[in-house]
């Protein structure tokens, strides 16, 4: 199983996901499209990937940065879209015969052809907010972001991940300092926000382990953090050095990595 960034902040984000036995086609996982169609297939082709050739596209909330193109990806490519109930409800669940769209339940897991995927619930201030962990039987993924704080449940299932990208979004002086009007700065710093430099690293230091390889920071603000502040606050969190963290960009989100 490897996984790579097509972009990664508040003007979009997708994450792809593959795996293969390599007796069959590959598994492709899209999670999110928070970028016009156009942008989206222009993304995927730099990591070697057609539209065509996914195999389904998990939504984990309604937020224009993530939702995105969804839509119009599963109308034109007929590629199945994975989200939960209450996402589906808060993007107007539009009826129309033939699309194929599923959804999934906190803790249910799903079979993708060689990946099994198991949805988990996240406090964030969306309709059903629901982030995902991944495995191929070897390898197991764990991807969080957009979660305002930590939680027991959402602890209990990063567990023995081999590679993790956590949300680092803020440093929370910078959030404090910026310009951003007192109730958006309440709102991204609040439980229902945005995970900061430190939380993300407490989440961090209650994963870890001697078989996690790969750590990646992700959905940093432009504004109120940097790349280097995330990657010192994950590598402290560690006791590893900060060019051991990769950090997810919003253009060139990261390369392909081995999970």
């Amino acid at each position: 199983m490897r996984f790579c960034s097509l972009g990664s902040g508040s003007t979009g984000n997708a994450t792809l996901i593959e795996a293969s036995s390599g007796t069959g086609p590959a598994t492709r996982l899209l999670v999110d499209c928070g970028f016009s169609l156009r942008e989206l297939e222009a993304r995927l082709a730099r990591a070697g990937v057609a539209a065509t050739e996914l195999s389904g596209v998990f939504i984990t909330h309604e937020h224009g940065d993530h939702v995105g193109c969804a839509l119009t990806l599963t109308r034109r490519h007929r590629v199945p879209l994975y989200t939960s109930r209450g996402t589906w409800q808060a993007i107007g669940a539009p009826e129309e015969a033939g699309l194929p769209v599923h959804f999934v339940h906190d803790g249910l897991p799903v079979d993708l052809g060689e990946l099994a995927i198991t949805p988990y619930t996240v406090p964030h201030d969306a309709r059903e907010p629901l982030q995902l962990t991944c495995t191929d039987g070897d390898a197991k993924l764990g991807l969080l972001t957009d979660a305002g704080c930590a939680t027991a449940h959402l602890l209990a299932q990063l567990q023995a991940c081999t590679a993790l990208l956590l949300e680092c979004n803020h440093d929370l002086q910078m959030l404090q300092a910026s310009r951003y009007p007192a109730s958006l700065k309440a709102r991204i710093a609040g439980r229902l926000g945005h995970l900061s430099n430190d939380t993300a690293a407490q989440i961090l230091a209650a994963c870890g382990h001697d078989g996690l390889r790969h750590v990646v920071a992700a959905h940093l603000s432009e504004q109120n953090n940097t790349p280097a502040q995330a990657a010192r606050a994950l590598a402290t969190a560690l006791d590893c050095a900060a060019d051991e963290i990769v950090v997810a960009g919003p253009l060139d989100g990261f390369s392909w990595l081995r999970a």
